[in-house]
């Protein structure tokens, strides 16, 4: 009798275990039930989905470092539309970070007010960080018992008054803490004492910007971060690296064996300090994007694995706040809008340096989803959820910020042409669109089940199954 599944997908190039090979994936439930290599399929029986020749199957992408900024500065972006634009992008989880909202995700009920402004707005499953600020020490138990993935602190001003940096004493107190509860501190780090002494970041020279906030921030307050880490066995994970000449200290800490990972994003990775114009305030982001040399060891440090993986570290605002008339990187709002182009970027500059695209997989799908604890997310193999994309990897794309689906249509890719496109999306073996807002809340993959999966939308009655 053939063994039924809901759908059945059918690839002769698909990314599985690591490696690109055919495939065909049954999936029943939402679930992939079985993944096999061709002719095992014969008795198979359900709606079958067959890929063009040109694409690839690849599980989706998983970003866990996104602003959606609602509520509060929901004009800068909002669930609805940062979801809707990770999507077309081939991203089907991201983590919502928890700074720009207001109120900041610093408290349980914080907590609380962000999932009911996300309620019924997701096109994908959304997930939720926690914040660590002076003075809500008390907060972070609630909230990790709630199913946070973790708590992002910063070492310096975040740039919004709300959501204070910890000093280097407060590190190790809530690093204490975290490591009690087992749970995982997300680091910006930067040095506000190194950058109190370099050079004021002032008017439209690019070069200025750089030397505003200069490698040895980020290296300093790396170490800052791995002696806590040290003190205190705590998991810390740190992000949107930018400085290459951290990588030595981190490979070490690694080679020592502590608990520690490295995120870094794709404007590190694509431009490079030469070649962006003075004034122009979509390339800016802190920490900077810096040289050409620096970018090649980034990539050097992802193939080597120091760096775990990439995310977008979508950071967008309002247009008037990136001060395109004065062109002022000193004033500008610092972020890079790149949600929606990320895997298309890294692929693209992968592509270029002979990286196959399962490596490009293993960074932004698979080793995220592993870090901060997913385990439904980030392969195509038996027990994950089946969320799918077909990428054509060879079909190429000029960036029109104009359609863009992010709210505000600025971004540093505008007029570059890129490599990929995400052509079709399954969440959960359904196809995708962003007409129907059908994501989940998640929690941690430890959290008790009671509250571990939550809709985000109420069923319509008048819908079928």
């Amino acid at each position: 009798m053939p063994e039924a599944f809901d759908q059945i997908f059918v690839a002769s190039r698909a990314v599985v275990a690591g490696i690109e090979r055919p495939a065909v994936v049954g999936v029943r439930a939402g679930t992939i039930a079985a993944v096999g290599t061709g002719d095992a399929d014969a008795d198979w029986s359900g709606e079958r989905i067959r890929l063009a020749d040109d694409e690839v199957l690849v599980p989706g992408m998983v970003d866990t470092h996104v602003h959606v900024n609602e509520p509060g500065r929901t004009d800068w972006e909002g669930f609805a539309s940062a979801t809707s634009a990770a999507l077309s992008g081939g991203t089907t989880t991201l983590l919502d970070m928890p700074l720009n909202s207001l109120p900041p995700t610093t408290t349980l009920q914080a907590l609380r007010v962000k999932q009911d402004a996300a309620r019924g707005q997701c096109f994908m499953d959304v997930g939720f960080w926690g914040g660590a600020v002076p003075g809500n020490l008390d907060q972070l138990g609630p909230l990790h018992d709630a199913g946070v993935f973790g708590f992002k602190c910063f070492l310096i001003d975040s740039g919004v008054p709300e959501f204070a940096p910890l000093s280097s004493s407060e590190l190790v107190q809530y690093m204490q803490r975290v490591a009690e509860l087992g749970a995982l501190m997300i680091v910006h780090a930067e040095d506000p004492d190194v950058i109190a002494a370099a050079p004021q970041a002032r008017g439209r020279r690019y070069s200025d910007f750089v030397a505003s906030r200069p490698d040895s921030s980020e290296v300093s307050a790396i170490h800052t971060v791995i002696e806590a880490v040290r003190r205190t066995g705590a998991r810390a994970h740190i992000l949107h690296l930018s400085s290459a000449a951290a990588l030595d200290e981190l490979r070490a800490a690694k080679a020592e064996g502590l608990p520690l990972t490295v995120e870094t994003c794709p404007h590190y990775l694509t431009f490079a300090a030469e070649t962006i114009r003075d004034g122009s305030t979509t390339h800016k982001c802190c920490p900077p994007i810096r040289g050409e040399s620096n970018r090649d060891e980034l990539w050097e440090g992802l193939s080597d694995g120091t760096i775990d993986m990439v995310v977008s570290d979508h950071s967008p605002c309002t247009v008037d706040l990136k001060q395109l008339d004065s062109g002022d990187l000193g004033t500008a709002w610092g972020g890079v809008a790149s949600v929606e182009v990320a895997l298309r970027a890294v692929w693209t500059g992968a592509r270029e340096r002979g990286i196959e695209l399962a490596r490009v997989v293993d960074w932004m799908s698979t080793r995220p989803a592993a870090v901060v604890g997913l385990t439904e997310q980030g392969g195509i193999d038996v027990g994950r959820r089946a969320d799918l994309v077909a990428f054509a990897p060879e079909e190429s794309l000029t960036v029109d910020a104009r359609r863009l689906h992010h709210k505000n249509k600025l971004t540093a890719y505008d007029g570059i042409t890129l490599r990929g496109a995400a052509r079709r999306t399954w969440l959960g073996g359904r196809e995708a669109s962003t007409a129907h807002a059908d994501g989940r809340f998640l929690v941690r993959s430890d959290t008790p089940a009671p509250t571990r999966i939550a809709t985000s939308r109420e069923p319509d009655p008048k819908e079928t199954p």
